[in-house]
């Protein structure tokens, strides 16, 4: 478990992200928690570089919606990468498991079946505190760290197309 704030990151290290298009899918639930974690996300694309224009966002109700609204997205948006942004929070039933294990696998299968990453940062805590504390709280901002994470695949992705196209 995370105890220190691990959204700091040295941006000399990150790809320039002026060329790149961003889908951000974003989850209704917990809107205190997921529009959070989606501001930290875009304002950390902009600073890596993203042209504002170049940020599209969409809403879904839940996080088990999240799959097919990233699907969409890679369906008919040309986007370099996407983050899926949700909050699941542990209660008295088994919903929390099957929420948390369906969206994962989802997201792992649009990751193995297209040439778009989908990142996750769907926030699978057992208190609302412990999410408000990973969303701009003490222990930082799970969007930042997935917009980071977001330009450097982006940016494979566009290595990899450009090696492919000359043959390797």
């Amino acid at each position: 478990m995370a105890t220190t704030n691990l959204s700091y990151y040295d941006k000399k290290t990150i790809p320039n992200a002026k060329t790149f298009r961003f889908g951000i899918v974003v989850s209704e639930w917990n809107p205190d928690v997921t529009r959070n974690l989606e501001k930290g996300a875009i304002e950390t694309l902009i600073a890596c570089g993203a042209l504002k224009e170049n940020i599209i966002s969409w809403d879904v109700p839940g996080s088990f919606e999240l799959v097919y609204g990233c699907k969409r997205m890679i369906q008919s948006q040309k986007v370099d990468a996407i983050i899926a942004i949700g909050n699941v929070i542990q209660g008295e039933t088994k919903h929390f498991d099957f929420v948390c294990e369906g969206v994962t696998q989802g997201i792992i299968d649009l990751n193995v079946k297209h040439d778009v990453p989908v990142i996750f940062c769907v926030l699978t805590d057992n208190t609302k505190q412990q999410s408000l504390d990973r969303s701009g709280g003490t222990l930082g901002n799970k969007g930042i760290e997935c917009a980071v994470a977001a330009v450097k695949m982006a940016a494979l992705k566009n290595i990899a197309r450009k090696s492919e196209s000359i043959g390797f």
